[in-house]
């Protein structure tokens, strides 16, 4: 590309803006697909910039399009815009200012980032051919904002070559850029099992039948279950978050409920994970004379990177941040993402930017969805540089094809 010192410099001159915006949009989080304020604020910061822009209809959406009018390929690149339904507890000075609700997973420094980026790439749009669409995304928490967005025509009409998106961590060093080629991200399914059983007085329990112990015991047979019938290099994570039964102490309650997650990193363990968690409930129930119903509730995929999208983002990065700034993961992390959505629709790759606060111990930092989560504003520059230097290389690569 050539011009990776010019954007480093052009992302840092930007930064004031680009943390200026991250703390406006950190200071008023909004929850779910229905991101009014969020939404207005993007708006008004791409406003200027002579994009084609059009909204969703059902959801908070904006795509806005950079058409440089010359033949070429077509660049997507994606800022997550949601919160978390959690308190804040950081000192920052511009912490949420709405109750119930925290950017703990730096969607705003994702958003503030894309915009920036946006600016870049108009002012250098006389180096680019084909298209640049710019994807601000709600709903990315569980709501599943991005495959809303592709059912509302996110990609109607674009041959997309490449799709990219950045996702910040203070678990990895600043300014260090992390991906790898192939599952980067787990599946995440949601599991209740409903252990029904029959009530009694707690001091005679062979009055009844207590589902309490049968759910119990269905909690350690899960994780026998995974170390014994998933392959260790396939891995699944099953974890039960809540065991809720009973009202008072002297009655043996008729239901007892387990809620949980399965998370995989292909759909065969996930497949496997599902069928025989319910196998193992209903048959653990039966056994002691009660019944389970099990639902499983299908979350998002099993985000996959394009190998070769994996391979040129390092190439990319390496230019923006340094060589030695980059690492090749060496396994997935078990969260999950909804960008996994447009990589089954199109190559493309997410990379890790680390945003770790240099004044905290890289083991000390709290991670994403911590209600303590900071990270390194600093950071973000690098992550605007990266955005622009990979619609760059990959747009002037289409023009010489």
């Amino acid at each position: 590309m050539g011009d990776e010192t010019d954007l480093i410099d052009a992302a840092g001159a930007e930064l004031p803006a680009t943390v200026e915006l991250r703390r406006e949009l950190h200071r008023h989080p909004e929850l779910g697909n229905h991101l009014p304020r969020t939404q207005g604020v993007v708006l008004d910061a791409i406003g200027p910039l002579g994009l084609d822009v059009r909204t969703g209809e059902s959801l908070s959406s904006v795509i806005a399009t950079l058409d440089t009018g010359r033949p070429g390929g077509t660049m997507l690149l994606r800022g997550d815009m949601d919160a978390l339904p959690m308190e804040e507890d950081t000192d920052e000075p511009f912490r949420s200012e709405v109750a119930g609700a925290m950017h703990a997973c730096g969607h705003d420094a994702h958003t503030a980032m894309l915009v920036s980026a946006a600016r870049l790439l108009v002012d250098r749009a006389d180096q680019l051919t084909g298209k640049v669409v710019f994807m601000f995304q709600p709903g990315e928490e569980g709501h599943h904002g991005a495959r809303v967005m592709l059912e509302e025509g996110l990609l109607d009409g674009l041959d997309v070559t490449r799709a990219f998106a950045i996702h910040q961590s203070p678990s990895i060093p600043s300014g260090m850029v992390a991906t790898r080629g192939g599952p980067i991200l787990a599946s995440a399914d949601v599991f209740t099992v409903t252990v029904r059983g029959a009530g009694a007085h707690a001091s005679m329990p062979h009055h009844g039948n207590d589902p309490v112990p049968v759910a119990c015991a269905m909690v350690g047979a899960f994780q026998t279950m995974v170390t014994r019938r998933v392959d260790v290099f396939d891995p699944a994570v099953v974890t039960v978050a809540r065991v809720r039964a009973g009202s008072t102490n002297n009655v043996i309650p008729e239901t007892a409920e387990l809620l949980g997650t399965i998370r995989t990193t292909s759909e065969r363990a996930r497949e496997l994970v599902q069928r025989e968690l319910t196998r193992i409930a209903t048959g653990y129930a039966e056994a002691h004379g009660m019944t389970a119903e099990v639902d499983i509730e299908r979350g998002y995929p099993v985000t996959v990177n394009d190998h070769d999208a994996a391979a040129w983002v390092r190439q990319v990065a390496g230019g923006v941040v340094g060589p030695n700034m980059v690492i090749d993961m060496p396994t997935p992390v078990m969260g999950a993402e909804d960008w996994s959505y447009v990589l089954q629709a199109v190559p493309g790759a997410m990379a890790f930017l680390g945003t770790c606060p240099p004044q905290i111990a890289l083991h000390d930092a709290a991670p994403n969805h911590s209600n303590r989560m900071v990270i390194d504003e600093g950071a973000m520059a690098a992550g605007v540089a990266l955005h622009a230097a990979v619609a760059l290389d990959e747009l002037a690569a289409t023009r010489a094809r």
